[in-house]
């Protein structure tokens, strides 16, 4: 198994080194640049678009409210509490630094991939709404790229068993393991009976579990982790002087930390950054698809809103809690680091329960979202014939991840390299069709 992990490590530093950063990083500087920066200027605008589109009497499947917390059913999971942990462990307290450069820059990507998805849907043999960069690929760059289009739906098929099923499952097992001592194959049972529950309901039923569950689990959460920012408010300004003054300098090695350079602060704070928010990825666009709505450019501003409370509330609080209780330099990572945070700043051992409980219900909905996205880009390939046998498939390896908790690194890192060989198809696409986002954001805004 350490071959195994060297290799992949090996991998991931390859596609996430800085070709990849510079790729997506830029790609998300020229849209905000080409924006204008609209996603910064039009942030209350597009809250109050979000609360309006929980109905709607548009074309299309679902709201596009439901539509954004489907999207952040698929990116509120594990990355939000083991992914900024270990991004804060290996890189350090400056990959949080990044992690918020990623996701600043990041709302003018998902937003782009939003307006894009709405503008080139289409609707397939079976009635549903679909779309995402395979379909933008296809139908706003001509013939000639559609072997790029094909290439994301291929990464996507695969990837989404990593990311969004066996990470999640293998994530929860971990988490139950820990706190309860739930054997891992009881977990990985319950979890493929839940999951298979709301999978063959389709895109409305996945709708309805996300709807009711992301706003509820999203804002306890921060609830908790902000009464532990009251209670140690004075060693919040010092936590944030160190995330920022450790973005250029690195950290020096404390205690249990093994020290880290300006390098892997940003290789691991856009990483964990990508993996939380999702943006670049392209798989958000694929749910936006499917809302009620003849307006792009409206969906777009919802659809931004996913990267803001994902990194920018949401990781921030994970992170921030880690800082302010000083376990930062414990030696613990991933999901243990983050549970010994909760556990110290709220003073009892709840805070290790609560982790177990918020993991257990965040990977549940990135189960049932990224189900929805696996299953479109199969549909891409292969045609709705191959849907039943995909979610099928889905389930049973929901089981397998939950049983294999002892290799939660490995499948960690797999799906880090599978995420980027995702994101390139879609950042070309994102460039090539700029100046499309840029002529419907301008249109759309004089309605």
């Amino acid at each position: 198994m350490d071959a195994i992990n060297d290799l992949l490590s090996s991998a991931s530093s390859i596609v996430w080194g800085p070709a990849m950063l510079i790729l997506l990083l830029g790609t998300g500087v020229f849209l905000t640049v080409g924006l204008k920066l609209l996603p910064l200027r039009n942030l209350f605008y597009a809250f109050s678009l979000m609360w309006k589109g929980r109905e709607s009497k548009e074309d299309g499947e679902i709201s596009p409210f439901s539509a954004l917390m489907t999207a952040m059913a698929a990116t509120v999971g594990t990355g939000n509490i083991a992914g900024v942990a270990a991004a804060l462990f290996i890189g350090g307290p400056g990959a949080i630094f990044w992690m918020w450069i990623t996701a600043l820059v990041g709302m003018a990507t998902k937003y782009s991939e939003a307006v894009l998805a709405v503008n080139y849907r289409e609707v397939d043999e079976d009635g549903r709404y679909v779309g995402g960069p395979m379909y933008y690929i296809k139908n706003g760059m001509g013939e000639k790229w559609k072997p790029l289009g094909f290439a994301f739906a291929f990464f996507g098929t695969i990837a989404g068993f990593g990311i969004g099923n066996m990470v999640q499952a293998n994530a929860v097992a971990g988490a139950m393991e820990s706190a309860f001592n739930i054997n891992n194959q009881i977990t990985g049972a319950v979890l493929m009976v839940l999951v298979g529950l709301v999978l063959f309901g389709g895109i409305k039923r996945i709708a309805k579990t996300a709807t009711a569950l992301v706003p509820i689990m999203a804002l306890l959460y921060v609830a908790v982790a902000l009464f532990i920012l009251v209670t140690h408010i004075d060693a919040l300004p010092s936590a944030l002087g160190t995330i920022v003054s450790s973005a250029f300098t690195g950290s020096a090695a404390a205690g249990g930390f093994a020290g880290a350079t300006v390098i892997l602060a940003i290789q691991f704070g856009v990483a964990r950054g990508v993996f939380s928010n999702e943006a670049g990825l392209g798989t958000a666009p694929i749910a936006h698809a499917a809302a009620k709505t003849d307006d792009p450019v409206r969906q777009g501003h919802i659809a931004m809103l996913g990267t803001f409370i994902d990194t920018i509330i949401i990781c921030t609080m994970t992170a921030l809690v880690i800082m302010v209780t000083g376990v930062w330099t414990s030696g613990e990572t991933g999901s243990p680091l983050t549970a010994l945070a909760f556990s110290t700043g709220l003073g009892t051992d709840l805070g290790a329960v609560l982790i177990a409980i918020g993991l257990a219900v965040f990977a549940f909905t990135t189960l049932i979202g990224w189900s929805y996205y696996g299953e479109r880009c199969a549909e891409y390939i292969a045609g709705t014939k191959i849907i039943t046998g995909y979610k099928v498939l889905w389930v049973v390896a929901v089981f397998a991840g939950g049983a294999l908790s002892d290799y939660f690194n490995t499948v960690l890192i797999l799906a880090d390299v599978l995420n980027a060989m995702m994101a390139i198809p879609n950042l070309i696409a994102l460039i090539v069709l700029a100046p499309v986002v840029f002529k419907l954001t301008k249109a759309g805004l004089k309605k």
